[in-house]
């Protein structure tokens, strides 16, 4: 059985990944950044008597990353599996939204991400064997108003990612990405909320999909399953997009020009919400 450390386990996707991998028999490192506020999977834990140990860990922080991993491998040795879910949502115009959110949606979605690889790259290359699974997001390959914050970290992510895979396989370590569409999470739900009044429109029109798209949920644990999966197939694929509406989004864009995609975008919502009509029909 391998050794996984999982970040950002409090809640929705990275909860369920622990939990996963603990009832696969996987000894599970599962950090968050306040574990006495989410006691859940702790409770779930204890009760099925699954083999995951919680710890503090802030992957915006240098130093708690270092200390926190260095607790974690003096338990465990070495790490054969490093999940980077731990992430934040921003929504809102590129005008609107203030300089340091989208240096904190940066902080935790790209640079958490290189502080925990950093600490765990040496011994998976030394060993020659190991497994590094990043939680993007389909907009990790598609920006859109108003999630353009978000999208950037992700982009910047699936991109670290590329080339990180690069070099490790050298090593035989493996990269992949997970591209989750919308999942029924804390986040999307934060998202399905009517924004704010703004000059920009599409913060509204992204609150209405989300709506529309959370009458029929897709649980964060569909997310989970294909990051254990992945863990335990010993796939190289790259890039792995989850969920029903994941694949049918990256197709959407890739059907049209940047120019047409901008336009869109820039348009009215009833010819935005018409061709997301036409790609669920096809």
């Amino acid at each position: 059985m391998a050794s996984v450390l999982i970040t950002g386990t409090s809640k929705g996707i990275g909860l369920e990944t622990a939990l996963a991998f603990g009832r696969a028999g996987h000894q599970v490192y599962a950090t968050m950044r306040n574990p006495s506020q989410s006691p859940m999977l702790a409770e779930t834990a204890a009760r099925e008597k699954l083999p995951i140990r919680i710890s503090q860990m802030d992957v915006d922080s240098d130093d708690s990353v270092t200390e926190g991993i260095t607790a974690i491998i003096k338990e465990a040795g070495s790490i054969d599996v490093l999940v980077n879910n731990a992430g934040v949502e921003g929504r809102g115009s590129v005008e609107e939204v203030p300089l340091a959110k989208f240096r904190a949606i940066m902080e935790t979605n790209y640079f958490g991400a290189i502080r925990c690889i950093q600490a765990l790259v040496p011994q998976m290359r030394e060993r020659r064997s190991g497994c590094i699974i990043n939680v993007t997001s389909v907009a990790g390959r598609i920006s859109c108003p108003p999630l353009t914050s978000y999208a950037a970290s992700k982009w910047a992510l699936e991109a670290l990612s590329e080339g990180l895979a690069g070099e490790m396989k050298t090593f035989n370590v493996r990269v992949a990405i997970v591209e989750p569409g919308i999942i029924d999470t804390a986040m999307a739900r934060r998202i399905e909320d009517p924004p704010k009044q703004s000059a920009y429109g599409q913060s509204a029109r992204f609150a209405a999909m989300f709506d529309q798209a959370l009458k029929t949920p897709v649980p964060p644990s569909v997310v989970a399953q294909k990051i254990l999966e992945i863990a335990e197939s010993g796939t190289w694929q790259l890039r792995h997009p989850v969920g029903p509406d994941a694949i049918p989004f990256l197709q959407w864009r890739s059907g049209m020009t940047d120019e047409a995609w901008v336009d869109l975008n820039a348009g009215d919502d009833a010819t935005f919400f018409g061709s997301l009509t036409e790609l669920s029909a096809k």
